[in-house]
């Protein structure tokens, strides 16, 4: 995997789930992108809080067959120590899933897209807003 290799965030899956057309085309034109189990974690809390459970579960599945699902390991874990007591020193925390997120994009060199500003605090993760 490379820099230019796309991971997507809970935010951004979610847009495209609820009917943003410009960003599903953007994603499905793409030839590979990624994300992660802390985000289909997520995005199943998402599923499990809505009425229309199945319908929502029917997106989530379809969009699997599309992307590759990263887990956490433990090179994943070290990376998250690392950023996590960075932000400590910087007074900068941010929510714990998005660090597992960014730790997951800093150890596979993937640029982070995601609506989220406060990634912007963590350093040597590749980062862009659509």
């Amino acid at each position: 995997m490379t820099g230019n290799s796309i991971f997507l965030d809970t935010n951004i899956i979610i847009d495209v789930f609820q009917g943003d057309e410009v960003l599903a085309e953007k994603i499905y034109n793409l030839p590979a992108f990624y994300t992660s189990s802390i985000v289909l974690g997520e995005l199943y809390i998402g599923i499990n809080r809505v009425a229309n459970k199945a319908g929502h579960l029917k997106k989530l599945l379809a969009f699997l067959e599309l992307c590759t699902v990263l887990d956490i390991d433990k090179t994943t874990a070290e990376i998250y120590g690392e950023i996590t007591a960075g932000l400590y020193k910087k007074g900068k925390p941010i929510p714990t899933n998005d660090i597992w997120i960014a730790a997951t994009v800093r150890q596979h060199g993937l640029k982070l897209i995601s609506r989220d500003k406060h990634f912007g605090e963590i350093n040597n993760i590749l980062l862009e807003s659509w």
